[in-house]
């Protein structure tokens, strides 16, 4: 599914078709005209990161600090070698690397632990 964008220049409208968001959020070197879009594309890719690992997390049973740690470790890695290497955005355009990472995190974190304690406590405890 695409999106119209109506253009006027001299009076005449010129209809611009761009790709949809999960189109370019898959592909490789997307171009992000609206940054709002692209920051939301990490914030619910993050949350969705963050439900994943936390089943994981409870199906192994993973506890304590090495799960807490494995996981930032793989939310934040996974987000910048996103952003980096698979769309080659300018981070500078977005207030840089750093507002990326954190763009979800604490949202991705309370999901994460809402999700690995319930797998984890369903599987392991009467």
């Amino acid at each position: 599914m695409s999106k119209a964008r109506v253009h006027e220049k001299n009076g005449t409208a010129a209809v611009k078709q761009t790709e949809s968001v999960w189109v370019r959020a898959f592909t490789s070197n997307s171009e992000w005209p609206d940054k709002e879009e692209f920051l939301d594309v990490i914030y619910w890719g993050r949350q969705a990161l963050g439900i994943v690992i936390g089943l994981l997390w409870g199906l192994i049973p993973l506890r304590g600090f090495i799960g807490l740690f494995l996981f930032v470790l793989i939310n934040a890695g996974l987000i910048y070698i996103y952003f980096t290497n698979f769309q080659n955005i300018d981070e500078e355009e977005y207030g840089g690397a750093w507002e990326i990472t954190k763009e979800g995190f604490m949202t991705s974190f309370a999901g994460f632990l809402v999700t690995w304690i319930i797998i984890y406590s369903g599987l392991n405890f009467d």
